[in-house]
C-alpha cells in the first residue's frame, strides 16, 4: 500500500507540471494582458504599459516566466520564515480584481474564495451524495414499481434542468415567496391537504408492500404531516422556530430506529438501550447547554460540541455492546452525531425572531453571502444564522441536480451487484435481505459512487461558475472568469494549481477507498 501511494504521487507531480505548464502558456499566448491600455487614452499610458510589463514580467518569454512562477511555488516547500502571507504567499500578484498597476497579492484573494467555496459547495455535495445513495438504493430494491417509474422520471427531469432555470425558481418560490408567506404564516386549507398527500404518496411509495399496508402508511402519512404543518403554525413556528428537548429526544430515537434498521435489525435489544440512551442523554442535555451556549462564545463550541458528543456515545457503544461491539459502537456514534447537530441547529433558530426583525423584514437572501446590517460584533450564532439563509438556495440548486446523477448511478450499479453470484449465495445460506443487501451487496456497489464523488471534487473546489454569477458569490468560479478573462495569470495558475492538486489526491484516496469497500481489491 505504502509503495503504491508513493508511486503514485510520483507520477502525480509530474502531470501537475506538465498540466500546469499547458494551461499557463495557453493561457498567456491567448490575449494580450495590455490591451486595455492600449486602447486607452490616457496621458500616461506609457508610464502604465511599463508598470504593468514591470509587475506581470512581460518582458519574459510566457515558457521561462512559468518557471519563475514555480520557482515561487516551490519556495514555499523551502520555507524562508519570512512570508507574511502563510499559505498563498508564493502566487504573485494580480491587477484585474479591483486593483490597478500596483497589484494585490493572490495569496489572501485565494484563500478567501477556497472559504467561500467550500461553504458553497461542500455541503450541497455531502447532502446530495447520501440522499442520491439512499434513493438509488431504494429505486434499485424496488424495481419497475411505480416508486422506481417516478423517481426515474424526475432524476431525468431534474438532471436536464439548466442551473440557472433552476435557480431563477428558487429565488422566485423560496426566497420572494417564503418571505412573503413570513409576513403572515397561514396555511390555506387545500395547501395543507395537498402536502399530506403528497408527503403520504411518498411515505407509500417508498414502504411499498400489500394494498393494505400501503392503505395504513399513506393514511399515517397523509394525517401526520397535516397534524404537523396545523401545530406549526398554532404555535407560530415559523417566526420563532425551535427544537427543544422533547422533540430532540423524539428525532434522536428516530434516528435509532433507523439506524438499527439498516444494520442490525430492530430485534437488538442492547443496540436499542444503548442508542436509545445516548438520544435521551443527548435530548436532556439541551437544558445545560442552554448556560453554556451564551452569545460570548467562540465558533469552536460547536465543532468541539459535535466531534466529543459522537466520540464518547461511540466509546459507550463500544463498552456497553456486548459481542456486536463494533455495530452498535457505530449505530451510537451516528445517534450521537446526529442528537449534537440538533442541538446546535436549536441554538442557531433560537436568534431568527431579532434576524427576522432587521429592516425589510425578508430574511431568506436571494444573493450574496452575508448580511450587512449584522452589527459590528454579532454572536457565533448570529452568522451561522445569517450564512444558512444566505447559503440556502445556492445549495439546493447544486444538491437537486447532483442528487439526480448520485441516484442513477447506485441504481444501476446496485442492480448489477445484485445479480452476483455472491449475492445469491448469502441469500441460499439463509442471511436476511437487510445483510444482504446492506454488508455485501451495498459495499460493492459504492465503489463506481466513489470513483465519481473523486471525480467531483476538483468541480467541487474549482467553484460552481454559473451559481456563484446568479447568486452574487465572490469564490472560485469568479475568480477563474475574471482571471481568464482579463488573461490574469497568476490568479489563473493559483486557481489551476488548487483544483489540479485536490484532483489529484482525491483520486488518490478513491483508489485507497477502492481496497476497503473491496477485500478482493489489492493495491501493490
Amino acid at each position: 500500500m505504502l509503495r503504491f501511494t508513493l508511486r503514485r504521487l510520483f507520477v502525480s507531480i509530474f502531470l501537475l507540471l506538465g498540466a500546469l505548464f499547458i494551461v499557463y502558456n495557453l493561457v498567456a499566448i491567448s490575449k494580450d494582458p495590455l490591451a486595455d491600455i492600449l486602447e486607452s487614452t490616457a496621458p500616461n499610458k506609457e508610464q502604465l504599459i511599463a508598470a504593468r510589463v514591470e509587475l506581470l514580467q512581460l518582458d519574459v518569454p510566457a515558457p521561462a516566466r512559468f518557471f519563475i512562477w514555480l520557482g515561487g511555488i516551490l519556495g514555499f516547500f523551502i520555507p524562508t520564515f519570512n512570508d507574511p502571507n502563510g499559505l498563498f504567499g508564493f502566487l504573485g500578484n494580480n491587477f484585474s480584481m479591483g486593483v490597478n498597476i500596483v497589484g494585490q497579492d493572490v495569496g489572501p484573494l485565494l484563500a478567501s474564495a477556497v472559504g467561500q467555496t467550500l461553504q458553497l459547495v461542500t455541503a450541497a455535495t455531502l447532502i446530495a451524495v447520501v440522499i442520491g445513495v439512499a434513493v438509488g438504493v431504494t429505486t434499485a430494491l424496488r424495481q419497475y414499481s411505480g416508486y422506481d417509474y417516478t423517481v426515474t422520471f424526475l432524476s431525468f427531469l431534474t438532471y436536464s434542468l439548466p442551473i440557472f432555470f433552476v435557480a431563477v425558481l428558487l429565488k422566485q418560490y423560496m426566497a420572494i415567496g417564503f418571505n412573503d408567506f413570513l409576513q403572515e404564516p397561514q396555511i390555506p386549507i387545500p395547501m395543507l391537504l395537498l402536502i399530506g398527500v403528497v408527503i403520504g404518496f411518498i411515505f407509500m411509495s417508498i414502504i411499498g408492500g400489500p394494498a393494505k399496508t400501503r392503505a395504513i402508511v399513506f393514511g399515517a402519512g397523509t394525517a401526520g404531516s397535516i397534524a404537523i404543518l396545523f401545530g406549526m403554525e398554532l404555535l407560530d413556528w415559523f417566526r420563532n422556530p425551535g427544537l427543544g428537548t422533547v422533540l430532540i429526544i423524539f428525532l434522536g430515537l428516530a434516528t435509532v430506529l433507523i439506524t438499527a434498521a439498516l444494520t442490525v435489525g430492530l430485534s437488538h435489544r442492547r443496540n436499542l438501550i444503548v442508542t436509545g440512551a445516548v438520544a435521551v442523554v443527548g435530548g436532556a442535555l439541551w437544558y445545560p447547554l442552554q448556560f453554556a451556549m451564551t452569545n460570548e462564545i467562540g465558533a469552536w463550541f460547536p465543532i468541539v460540541l459535535i466531534v466529543a458528543f459522537t466520540a464518547i456515545a461511540y466509546f459507550v457503544g463500544k463498552f456497553f455492546g456486548g459481542l456486536d461491539k463494533r455495530n452498535v459502537a457505530g449505530n451510537a456514534a451516528i445517534v450521537g452525531f446526529v442528537v449534537s447537530l440538533l442541538l446546535v441547529i436549536d441554538r442557531v433558530m433560537q436568534p431568527w425572531s431579532g434576524y427576522y426583525d432587521q429592516p425589510g423584514g425578508r430574511p431568506i437572501a436571494p444573493v450574496g453571502a452575508s448580511s450587512p446590517q449584522l452589527g459590528a460584533d454579532p454572536s457565533i450564532w448570529l452568522q451561522m444564522l445569517d450564512g444558512f439563509t444566505h447559503l440556502l438556495l445556492p445549495t439546493i440548486a447544486i444538491m437537486v441536480i447532483s442528487i439526480a446523477s448520485y441516484s442513477r448511478y447506485s441504481r444501476s450499479s446496485l442492480l448489477e451487484i445484485m445479480n452476483q453470484d455472491y449475492v445469491r449465495t448469502a441469500r441460499a445460506k439463509g442471511l436476511p435481505e437487510r445483510t444482504v443487501v446492506m454488508r455485501h451487496a451495498l459495499r460493492n456497489s459504492l465503489i463506481p459512487i466513489t470513483t465519481i464523488v473523486a471525480a467531483d471534487v476538483g468541480a467541487i473546489i474549482s467553484g460552481a461558475i454559473v451559481t456563484e454569477q446568479i447568486f452574487g458569490w465572490r469564490a472560485m468560479g469568479s475568480i477563474f472568469s475574471e482571471s481568464l478573462r482579463n488573461v490574469d495569470l497568476n490568479p489563473l495558475m493559483g486557481y489551476v494549481l488548487v483544483t489540479a492538486a485536490l484532483t489529484v489526491i482525491f483520486n488518490l484516496i478513491a483508489d485507497i477507498l477502492y481496497s476497503v469497500l473491496d477485500p478482493r481489491i489489492r493495491l501493490s
